[in-house]
């Protein structure tokens, strides 16, 4: 999968939405997504505003890479 490197990715980009037709670049639950940062698994979020969270595209590239083995 080709992931522009710059910018930001919000959580529905990354672990997809049925409801809104998008679809998962890692096929987890938001649960076990922030279980997974929690732990360091997955990249740490960057906060945009007061309520606002979004991953660094270029985190999650590196992580669908590592993740192909």
């Amino acid at each position: 999968m080709d992931i522009p490197q710059d910018g930001f990715l919000r959580l529905p980009q990354i672990i997809g939405d049925r409801k809104r037709g998008i679809p998962a670049i890692i096929p987890v639950c938001k649960s076990a997504w922030y279980e997974g940062c929690r732990t360091g698994r997955y990249p740490k979020p960057v906060h945009l505003g007061p309520k606002t969270v979004a991953w660094s595209r270029s985190a999650i590239a590196e992580l669908v890479e590592k993740l192909k083995g």
